[in-house]
């Protein structure tokens, strides 16, 4: 049998906006009142984001001092996974065709992801996504867990999903994060990276994937060409 354990945000959901969105909000809220601040576009802040800029040099980028930098660093953090900007998540054009094609395969299929229970949910329900997942395969974070970081947590995660799942052939991780590549690692896990997501080629790169690929779709056909 074939398995496939994929990360949720990057291979499924698109960010993106959710992270601009928040980034406009700790900008303004960081600055001064009629402060000239340098507002970076969308694709100028993501392009930052996937190349893992720190948040204080986002924010001295944007205009801000030492100290606001730090206020707007401190207050992202805080805000991101929040639930009035977690509904500006959206799927990855072609991914739910992609779990879509999964299911019919009969592929075993798992989703593993650093959000919190509540905090998938809120995506399952907006998106119907409960049918692609039952609730024996989905691996996340407990509503109360306290994080360490998503390179410890991770693997953990992934050594839950290896040690319930029933054993099988061979095993498949998708995602778009230094942490994911690093469980994969550990776990003696095959592991692709995609590059839709918040790493772009040159961070991704550095862990050493087994492959790289655009997408979830791509990284699928990838799978199956090598199972063939």
């Amino acid at each position: 049998m074939l398995r496939i354990i994929t990360d949720f945000d990057g291979p499924i959901m698109d960010v993106s906006e959710r992270y601009y969105r928040v980034y406009l909000y700790c900008l303004a809220e960081s600055c001064h009142p009629g402060q000239a601040v340098n507002r970076l576009s969308k694709s100028e802040f993501w392009r930052l984001k996937r190349s893992q800029v720190p948040e204080r040099q986002i924010g001295h980028l944007s205009g801000l001092d030492q100290k606001q930098a730090s206020t707007f660093a401190s207050l992202r953090r805080t805000t991101v996974h929040t639930a009035p900007y977690l509904k500006y998540d959206t799927p990855v054009p072609g991914a739910i065709e992609t779990l879509e094609r999964l299911q019919t395969l009969r592929i075993d299929l798992a989703v593993m992801t650093m959000r919190r229970e509540c905090e998938l949910e809120d995506a399952f329900n907006r998106y119907h996504l409960t049918s692609f997942f039952p609730s024996d395969r989905r691996y996340c974070l407990s509503n109360d867990y306290v994080k360490a970081s998503d390179v410890k947590d991770k693997p953990l995660l992934m050594q839950k999903a290896l040690s319930e799942r029933p054993s099988t052939a061979e095993t498949w991780m998708i995602g778009d994060t230094e942490a994911d590549i690093i469980a994969a690692k550990i776990h003696g896990v095959k592991s692709i990276g995609v590059l839709c997501g918040i790493r772009d080629r040159t961070q991704l790169s550095q862990h050493e994937p087994d492959w790289l690929t655009p997408n979830l779709s791509t990284a699928v056909d990838l799978i199956l060409s090598q199972a063939a």
